[in-house]
């Protein structure tokens, strides 16, 4: 028996000790045999994206904002699950937005906006595939195309992309090219990637660009962190036909959920069953979810973002599911819909959906208001006009303090009680898109063709809420459809999804045949 000092943990440093579980041949001669005898790659060079246009006119958007200064995005990195496994990769959304490059791209990658007179010279920096006489080939879990599959070239990324492309390797260095002393010449895109932020912090600190003071530099990155949502606000005609392609996406997901509601029922995690029926149409249709499905069944409801899903699916409850497919763009749905689990309201449950119903439509139609002289109205109106249904109803019911008019004043919202969230939010690359916009840009704005955001009112009855009425307690509602502002109005992207109770009692009942 071995004495403590004698053992292989006491002479093996602790960063080499995840090769314990691996026995990788490391011969000459496997070497040399690995690198041999392989055919050529598919030559074919790939068509440009139909995304790069859209990108090129974000990067110019961008470009015109920063004349003489150089623009940092990453792409970011492989974020570890556990140990030495990682989470699926997902580009950070502004590096998506100025590359087009999708669920396609590379992580580590970063796009770098080169200041050229009063524009700027794009150039996207990754790590490109190896060739099959290096170690990285075949050893490399991270990059080795054994393990992870064929990567791009950089020749194929700029066919596909429209943008120069260059070796991840010379970032540094092209990073630090004319960079100037005492004023904040590099902007950099804060929280995408660890590594490339110390990357940029130490080429600034070389330059002496933080001379000037960190505070000053984060407040201008914080500047073209902000822009960068700003630019997503309004979306040209190839977004909104990619959201198109998710809210339909995201509609046949909703099918697989009600043909899942029998086996849910006899599951004691149905709601993992819902979640999972969804799942699986997300990745067969798209590259995944856009954010984690809530399926929430009688009083967890009233969670707003319950994502345990680990709770039973009753009959005779209803069953919330808040769910999207995010396509190969990153483009996102966002759409919620309250369903009976055996098919059929109750005269409650219909009676609390029937607010919501009407307080989203309400909302519906503030949305689409176009003035004589040709002015919208504002985001933050819509919200108001679903507010004021919630709170009339709720004064029905008997559970206000006040009358309707009172609760609604600012010193009163004693209806937000029951709905305590927003009613409307920007949709896109971001389930939750724009969302550094500042407040003139966003909640004040007046809404303009292109606009793509949700109307989502709801009413959360909590079971152990005792201003509720008895027979509405454990009840929970929202509707959340995804709205495109047209030039004479709005557009309900996802109403081939019921909206109406007899409605869905109507389709519920064809699906199940």
């Amino acid at each position: 028996m071995s004495t403590p000092s004698d053992s292989a943990d006491e002479t093996q440093a602790i960063e080499d000790r995840g090769s314990n579980r691996s026995q990788r041949p490391n011969s000459t001669a496997f070497r040399s045999f690995i690198a041999e005898g392989w055919g050529p790659l598919a030559a074919d060079t790939p068509e440009r994206l139909p995304s790069a246009d859209t990108a090129q006119a974000a990067r110019d958007a961008v470009s015109a904002q920063f004349p003489g200064e150089r623009l940092v995005l990453p792409g970011g990195d492989l974020r570890v699950r556990s140990n030495d496994t990682d989470f699926p990769f997902r580009a950070h959304s502004a590096f998506a937005h100025l590359t087009g490059w999708g669920s396609a791209t590379e992580p580590d990658s970063v796009l770098v906006l080169h200041p050229n007179g009063d524009s700027h010279d794009a150039v996207l920096y990754f790590r490109p595939r190896a060739g099959k006489d290096t170690e990285e080939f075949y050893s490399d879990a991270r990059y080795g195309e054994l393990w992870v599959g064929v990567r791009p070239s950089l020749e194929e990324v700029a066919a596909a992309t429209g943008l120069a492309t260059a070796h991840i390797e010379t970032l540094r260095d092209d990073l630090a090219k004319d960079a100037g002393q005492g004023q904040v010449q590099i902007r950099l895109v804060q929280g995408a990637d660890q590594v490339v932020t110390q990357l940029v912090d130490e080429v600034r600190t070389q330059a002496g660009l933080l001379e000037v003071g960190q505070e000053q530099v984060l407040t201008a990155d914080s500047a073209l962190t902000e822009l960068l949502s700003e630019v997503r606000l309004v979306k040209d005609d190839w977004e909104v036909d990619e959201i198109r392609a998710a809210v339909a996406a995201t509609a046949n997901g909703f099918a697989d959920i009600v043909r899942s509601f029998p086996r849910a029922t006899t599951h004691a995690r149905g709601e993992r069953v819902v979640e999972g029926a969804f799942a699986a149409r997300a990745r067969e249709e798209g590259n995944g979810l856009g954010y984690d499905t809530i399926a929430a069944s009688g009083n967890h409801a009233n969670t707003l973002h319950w994502i345990k899903n680990d709770g039973a699916v009753r009959p005779g409850d209803l069953i919330l599911v808040d769910a999207g497919v995010e396509v190969d763009s990153l483009y996102t749905a966002d759409i919620t819909r309250t369903l009976p689990v055996d098919g059929v309201f109750t005269e409650p449950q219909r009676r609390v959906y029937q607010a919501v119903l009407d307080a989203a439509d309400a909302a519906f139609a503030r949305a689409a208001q176009v003035n004589p002289d040709g002015s919208r109205v504002r985001f933050r109106d819509i919200h108001a006009a679903a507010m004021e249904v919630i709170a009339a109803r709720l004064a029905d019911w008997g559970m206000l303090p006040v009358g309707a008019a009172a609760s609604l004043e600012p010193e009163g919202q004693y209806h937000r009680r029951w709905m305590v969230h927003g009613t409307s939010h920007h949709l896109g690359l971001d389930v939750h898109d724009c969302a550094a916009a500042r407040r003139e840009m966003y909640l004040d704005a007046e809404l303009v063709p292109g606009m793509v955001f949700t109307i989502e009112p709801g009413l959360y009855l909590r079971a152990d809420d005792l201003k509720v009425p008895s027979e509405l307690r454990g009840i929970g509602v929202r509707i959340e459809d995804d709205v495109l502002v047209t030039e004479d109005g709005v557009e309900n992207l996802s109403s081939g999804l019921p909206r109406t109770p007899d409605a869905i009692e109507e389709w519920m009942a064809g699906l199940r045949g």
